[in-house]
């Protein structure tokens, strides 16, 4: 009876998250995974660690996505408005970052083409549609990566409290385990 140890819900993996199972018996548990309860307190917090450690990377990879999402949203823009002003004889006055806190002002001239800093000392000289395009392409990927960073965390949270709930059970599962044990024996003396 394999179903008595666990939910009716498989056990899944998420993108490399191993998922956890709901414990309902745990003497079936125990008895199935071949452990005692020490060695499987050990092997479940040793498994809320690795989420812990899982959690923390899938945290730091939402928040690089989050500061790149404006950051792309802000070229796009700049883009838009120098196809704007294609054609009008217009200069464009902006301000850029020289270093950090130090800004100049610069008059762009009309321009049938943008340089887009791609990163690792790399630069690429673009016609304004192809920029456009492809910060378009880049926008709509962090935005996809971005969703299933945040379905991983919510599959990665629920991981946590099946692991939490499922020491907890296997724990007081053991206490009363042993305080039955020493009412029996208590009696067995009395008597």
């Amino acid at each position: 009876m394999a179903s008595s140890s666990s939910s009716s819900s498989e056990v899944s993996e998420r993108r490399g998250i191993p998922g956890a199972s709901f414990v309902s018996d745990v003497q079936t548990y125990l008895t199935q995974s071949g452990l005692d309860v020490t060695s499987s307190l050990a092997f479940l917090q040793e498994r809320l660690q690795q989420y812990k450690v899982v959690e923390m990377k899938l945290l730091a990879q939402q928040r690089e996505l989050q500061a790149k999402i404006p950051d792309i949203e802000k070229c796009l823009d700049i883009v838009a408005t120098l196809q704007a002003k294609k054609g009008t004889g217009e200069e464009l006055l902006a301000d850029f970052e020289v270093s950090e806190g130090i800004y100049s002002r610069a008059r762009i001239e009309e321009s049938d083409s943008v340089c887009l800093w791609l990163g690792a000392n790399v630069m690429l000289e673009y016609t304004s549609e192809e920029a456009s395009a492809l910060l378009q392409k880049n926008l709509d990927n962090a935005k996809a990566s971005l969703d299933v960073l945040i379905a991983d965390l919510q599959f990665l949270r629920d991981q946590v409290t099946i692991t939490q709930v499922t020491i907890a059970r296997v724990y007081n599962w053991d206490v009363h385990q042993r305080r039955s044990k020493q009412v029996t024996a208590t009696a067995s003396k009395d008597s």
